[in-house]
Parts: C-alpha cells; structure tokens; sequence
C-alpha cells in the first residue's frame, strides 16, 4: 500500500485535495479491499484532541470515502450517479487507537462489501453495505459499517425536485466554541432557537461540511450537529464519542432548520432530527 499522495477528488466526492483521506484502495477478491489512508496531524475542522487522538470522525469520514471511491471503481457505478447514505455507524477502542505522530498517522482499512443491489430494470448497481476494520501497523482499534443507495439523474429527479445549492447563512445565538469542544467559531453548526437547538452552521460555505453544493444537510455534518447538541447539553462534559450510529429516514433540508432533540441515560446519548413535524434522522453516541 502507498500513502505517498492521495486518490483523485473526484473519485471521494470532494472539490478541495486537502480533504482527501484516502491515498491507495486495492481489491483483493470481488468484494474485498485494501485501503490507506493519511490521517493529518494538523486537520482543520476535526484536529487532534489534547491527548494527540484523532477525531473520531476521521473514521467516519474514511468509511465515507470509501463507500464512495469503491463503487464508482469497483462496481460500474457512473459517476453522475447520486450518492445517498442510508446509516453509519463506528466503534472505536481507545486502548489500541494510534496518537497523532509527526505529520500523518498511515491506517490501513480493511473492506468487504455485501448486499450489492440492483433493482429490476436498472442498469447499474443501485446499493450496497460495507464494513471496513481499521488498522494503525498491525493492530485494530476501529470497526465502522454503513449503508449506500445509488441514484441515477431521471430516479434522483425524481425523487428531489429542483433545489437551491446555497446554505443559508445562520443568524441564531451561538453556544461558545470551546464548550463544544472546538476550537474555531465558524465550525459551529447548531443554534439556539425558540423551538430548541437548531442546526445552523455559522459558516455556509465551511471547508469540509459544505466542500461542494448540495441539496440536502450532508451526514456527517447532522453528525456533527449531534456530536455539539450532547456537548452543549452535557456542560462540555461528553465531547468526544466513541461509538455512534446513525440512520438517515429521510432527507434533512437546509431550511427550515431542522431541530435536534437528545437525551442522555448513563454514557449514552440518542439523538434525533425533527423537520417540518417528521423526524428525518436518527441515531445514538456513546462515550467513555
């Protein structure tokens, strides 16, 4: 495997190189694979934590590039397809997880994919699940799993009418980044409003949430939303999950806000989207 330089763009769904994780993807069978990828000491939106951990997202972000990058190499998939992440979810072993070295941490994932579909008629695999286990040398300290759907033009239009690209930019009182575990004010994205905490990015065009325009609240920015709702309602005490999941029931608009509801028992905290009276995502964070 080589972590000499990184994957097209494209081929991850990403407009900016710097947000690339991947740098190698191998099959080694017809639904298995060997990836690399390159952690950066220095990420902009998800840095290393005081104790030099990565994000956990990282591991998020990684499984998401992958159900991305295999498909459209490895299972015909065209790339004007859309891309539609039904769950996700993650477990991470702090007692083997690396610590961020000198420049990048090198991981090495292992994926196998199941349930390739194809629905009558289609002429191209229409979705599939993948489980990828993580590796830093030869030691695992993560598992991540998740589901895909792939659209063609005529089925996503379909589906989605017409729809402003543009997230509007927020407006509400904003809880203070450091509660949040965060460092930067514009890596916000939830608000407080009068029907509760809203998800409401400060910065509409952020570098990694809103890489490229899209349609709908993207997965890993709900995540995200989520990740700050339970630090923001724990008084900064649950910053850093180390297992999550979550399944996306239908789509999150940019607007209205969507509100995010959570509720905590022990170390667990679930969490759901509510849009419109209907509840669009749903999910769980565990912590240490």
């Amino acid at each position: 495997m080589s972590w000499s330089r990184t994957v097209e763009r494209e081929l991850v769904h990403r407009t900016s190189v710097a947000e690339v994780l991947l740098t190698d993807v191998r099959a080694r069978g017809a639904r298995h694979f060997c990836a690399a990828a390159a952690w950066t000491r220095s990420h902009p939106t998800f840095p290393r934590g005081r104790d030099d951990r990565h994000s956990p997202w990282m591991v998020v972000e990684t499984l998401r590039q992958l159900g991305i990058y295999v498909p459209l190499r490895h299972f015909d998939v065209p790339p004007t397809a859309r891309f539609l992440i039904t769950d996700v979810s993650f477990d991470l072993d702090v007692t083997a997880e690396p610590r961020a070295p000198h420049g990048a941490s090198e991981i090495t994932c292992l994926a196998s994919v199941q349930d390739v579909r194809t629905d009558p008629g289609a002429t191209m695999v229409t979705g599939l699940r993948m489980r990828v286990d993580f590796l830093a040398g030869s030691r695992r300290f993560a598992q991540a799993a998740g589901g895909a759907r792939f659209l063609d033009a005529g089925r996503y239009a379909a589906l989605r009418p017409p729809t402003a690209l543009t997230v509007a930019a927020g407006r509400g009182p904003r809880p203070e980044p450091a509660l949040l575990g965060l460092e930067s004010r514009s890596d916000v994205v939830i608000s407080l409003g009068e029907d509760g905490l809203l998800v409401d990015p400060a910065d509409p065009r952020h570098p990694f949430f809103f890489d490229h325009g899209t349609d709908h609240v993207p997965g890993m920015a709900l995540l995200e939303a989520a990740r700050q709702a339970v630090a923001l309602r724990s008084g900064g005490r649950l910053i850093r999950p180390v297992s999550c999941r979550m399944t996306a029931l239908r789509f999150t608009e940019h607007a209205p806000p969507a509100v995010i509801r959570c509720s905590q028992y022990g170390r667990t905290c679930f969490f759901h989207f509510q849009q419109g009276g209907e509840q669009t995502a749903e999910g769980a964070l565990r912590y240490r």
